[in-house]
């Protein structure tokens, strides 16, 4: 065929020479990544999930929990002017499925919201700042202590959880507060009445200084520095809690010849000036940190935490009677058995639950002399103190009381691994937040558990 009549005049002919094999130093022609190229791609939310994704156990508990009093406080209406507001449900999903995947920080969620599948299907396309997360997450305090009984009453209608016995135990937590914070009275005084002074300088220069954005930069200037204002007399105003706790060292200190002197040098009264709340403990690991003592009460064979308290006193002692009233009053049932361990035996609250019907399960202390039976009662003994004793002797109690190390101690180790060793907030009220949504965290999954078995 000629060129005229060819179909495609402007093709090259086939030579022999692309037919031929190549040779042994030609490069080798491969698929290369193009990173910079944009694409574009159908992406369906439902999809990316899975039906037993944890993630949907997670919105199907929110979707059944009473967020009336959280709706009832949006001022954006229909019909009305306003932004619209985040749904609350999408707020408490988030907190729930981050505190279950270790997840405690609210900037960290944000980014997460972007990047992640099953926190953007919580989204659903709404999006969340860090700031609105962090607002949510200790606001109201009530709502989830009144979440956290509503779940576990529905449990135990369902015959899910019994609230017989119950298990308490305490875990110690970090503070977000370094040890170098904690100052002396006349320290802390100093650093208020600088504060202040900074504060007045700040003010002077901003009605001075006509400049808009220098203006705008030291208005957040003296914003920060009202906020340490605010720090350093609250942590004036606790020092005088720890000064009375210390009088009492003190005077214990005298009966073994320890003079003031000496006392005062070895521990003056301090209050940390960044979180004056919190208190020096001694930890799980034998050092002493800033922390928080967080109260639990669970039930044995479910794991189900039916109690939470917080406080910032370094011992247990004294902690059994609050936790045993707390949960008497949310589900209006008292335990008939409460275990406990060494920490929390103390003489006046195994009377109080034994004159309200609760037999107490906790380990007697050993005697000084050791040749005396510790399961012996005492001369002075109550009758409850007798029959705590003389119970703790017998190997029926020493059976029941295996139960609390199954129970209390692998709710803790639950909450550690979920990243419950430090807490990023100040303040007592918003570390029982976070103790709260660690609860109802633990409380989803172990439902979800406990109705599969069911």
């Amino acid at each position: 065929m000629d060129e005229q009549t060819s179909l495609f005049p402007s093709l090259p002919e086939s030579s022999a020479a692309c037919c031929q094999t190549p040779g042994p130093t030609a490069a080798p022609r491969v698929l290369t990544a193009e990173r910079d190229q944009i694409a574009l791609r159908a992406v369906d939310l439902e999809s990316t999930v899975g039906p037993e994704h944890a993630v949907r156990n997670v919105w199907a508990f929110v979707e059944r929990l009473d967020l009336s009093a959280l709706y009832a406080e949006i001022g954006s209406v229909e019909g009305g002017s306003g932004r619209a507001a985040i749904d609350p449900k999408i707020l408490m999903a988030l907190w729930l499925y981050a505190t279950v995947d270790g997840v405690g920080s609210a900037r960290e969620i944000e980014r997460l919201t972007e990047t992640h599948d099953a926190y953007r299907w919580i989204c659903g396309g709404v999006n969340v700042n860090h700031h609105t997360l962090s607002d949510f997450r200790c606001a109201r305090v009530d709502v989830l202590d009144e979440l956290l009984t509503e779940s576990v009453a529905v449990l135990v209608n369902k015959g899910l959880v019994k609230l017989a016995c119950v298990a308490q135990d305490g875990i110690r937590v970090r503070a977000s507060a370094g040890a170098g914070s904690f100052r002396r009275r006349l320290t802390l005084e100093l650093c208020l009445k600088q504060a202040r002074a900074q504060i007045q300088t700040l003010k002077e220069e901003i009605d001075a200084d006509p400049n808009a954005s220098n203006r705008r930069q030291r208005a957040a200037r003296e914003r920060a520095a009202k906020e340490r204002e605010a720090r350093l007399a609250q942590a004036l105003e606790q020092l005088a809690e720890v000064e009375k706790q210390k009088n009492k060292k003190k005077a214990r200190a005298k009966k073994q010849n320890e003079t003031e002197e000496e006392y005062r040098k070895r521990s003056e009264p301090r209050a940390s000036s960044t979180d004056a709340e919190a208190r020096v403990m001694k930890m799980a690991e034998g050092g002493f940190r800033p922390a928080y003592n967080v109260q639990l009460a669970s039930t044995p064979g479910s794991q189900i935490i039916v109690g939470v308290d917080v406080n910032n006193c370094g011992s247990d002692g004294g902690q059994l009677s609050p936790m045993l009233e707390q949960v008497q009053q949310r589900y209006q049932q008292r335990p008939a058995e409460w275990l406990a361990d060494g920490g929390f035996a103390n003489d006046i609250d195994i009377e109080d639950a034994h004159r309200t019907g609760t037999t107490v399960y906790a380990p007697v202390r050993h005697p000084r002399n050791s040749s005396r039976d510790p399961y012996v009662p005492l001369p002075d003994d109550s009758q409850a103190l007798a029959e705590w004793r003389q119970r703790m002797g017998s190997e029926a109690a020493k059976e029941i009381y295996k139960q609390r190390a199954a129970t209390a101690e692998c709710v803790n180790a639950i909450a550690r691994g979920r990243g419950l060793n430090q807490f990023l907030v100040r303040g007592l009220n918003k570390v029982k937040a976070v103790a709260l949504w660690y609860a109802l965290a633990h409380n989803l999954m172990r439902a979800v558990t406990l109705t599969r078995s069911a």
